[in-house]
């Protein structure tokens, strides 16, 4: 009986022990709800990832130059990119440069030649260089500059020529990232890289309209030339911008879905001709003004380059280093004298 008496009373020593422990904490949870709040949402932070790229993978970037000429159209595989830019390249066409990371993308093109300042956005990524064929200073560039680079003139198996296309050879070239890869540590290229990733990723959504020098950004205008625009429209159901060129909806031709993007960054940079052939020399190692996008509203920024090979810095007008949503990003470098114009739809707005 003493026993069971024992036990009887450790059972209720044990239960009122539970209970003051409770009853403690709820005390303490209702004078430091915010506290706790604070914790709980740091904890959860840690345990979000990014989507767009594995942030402790150390694979090198890989940058394919894209042809541009509207003959080449639809373009295939540039949703997987991480980063697009597009920069204005000889006779009003641009030309885009993708980069990817940890993809297997089995289309990608059509591949075009080599431009010098290409180089200094593939430096930028760390990124092993993929194109077709190159002018005579992109040429020299990449000796000089050590680039890693795969040249279809070269390394013919990385490429094929797409022969349903109903169009001149030129625009026929396609890769994909197995021969990519396979290529690159053929020739030993450092497969690893020890760079930062260009951009600063938030896994928690930014909202750019509580800035004071926001404003909307239903749609995105930028004229390159004569021949090339570029736009978008905001999605706001799915939070992407759909892009057009040319006031034509850009499409991937193998899935035939329009390209959508997360974040989207114009910086207008002159450049001037160097050669007969009009081809251009981009004035991007400086500084200057620009826009991010993302989620219907825009802020200006300023960029600065220090070196062909360092990266761009982006920063906000308290000269801060902006942060972008989690996805996708798109980088229009444009010709100042051309339109970029950012708008609102006026019904939301008026």
């Amino acid at each position: 009986m003493a026993k069971r008496r024992k036990k009887s009373k450790k059972k209720i020593w044990f239960g009122l022990f539970v209970i003051l422990v409770l009853v403690g904490f709820g005390i303490y949870y209702w004078y430091n709800k915010e506290a706790v709040h604070d914790f709980v949402s740091d904890k959860v932070k840690v345990e979000k990832k990014l989507k767009i790229v594995d942030e402790d993978s150390k694979t090198r970037p890989i940058a394919v130059m894209i042809n541009n000429n509207h003959v080449a159209w639809p373009h295939a595989g540039l949703q997987d990119a991480y980063i697009t830019y597009e920069i204005l390249a000889e006779g009003g066409i641009t030309r885009l440069m993708a980069i990817f990371k940890d993809k297997d993308t089995a289309k990608i093109g059509s591949v075009r030649s080599a431009r010098p300042y290409y180089l200094d956005y593939a430096l930028e990524n760390d990124a092993i260089y993929v194109h077709y064929g190159w002018s005579d200073k992109a040429k020299s560039d990449i000796s000089s500059l050590d680039v890693d680079n795969i040249n279809g003139l070269t390394a013919s198996d990385v490429f094929w020529r797409d022969k349903s296309l109903k169009k001149a050879t030129e625009h026929t070239v396609f890769t994909s990232m197995e021969k990519i890869k396979e290529y690159a540590k053929e020739k030993g290229y450092d497969r690893d890289t020890n760079k930062d990733l260009l951009l600063n990723y938030s896994v928690d959504e930014i909202d750019l309209s509580k800035r004071e020098d926001a404003v909307k950004a239903d749609t995105v205008f930028m004229k390159y030339s004569y021949y090339t625009s570029s736009s978008y429209e905001y999605d706001s159901e799915n939070k992407v911008y759909k892009r057009y060129m040319s006031d034509t909806p850009h499409v991937d031709a193998v899935t035939g879905e329009q390209y959508t993007y997360k974040n989207i960054i114009i910086t207008p940079i002159a450049s001037h001709t160097y050669d007969s052939y009009g081809r251009l020399e981009l004035e991007d190692v400086g500084s200057g003004d620009g826009y991010y996008i993302t989620d219907g509203y825009a802020i200006p920024i300023t960029w600065s380059k220090a070196s062909r090979s360092s990266q761009t810095v982006y920063k906000n007008m308290d000269g801060e280093e902006i942060k972008v949503n989690d996805g996708n990003t798109f980088i229009q470098i444009t010709p100042p004298s051309e339109d970029v114009k950012i708008e609102g739809n006026t019904e939301e707005t008026a």
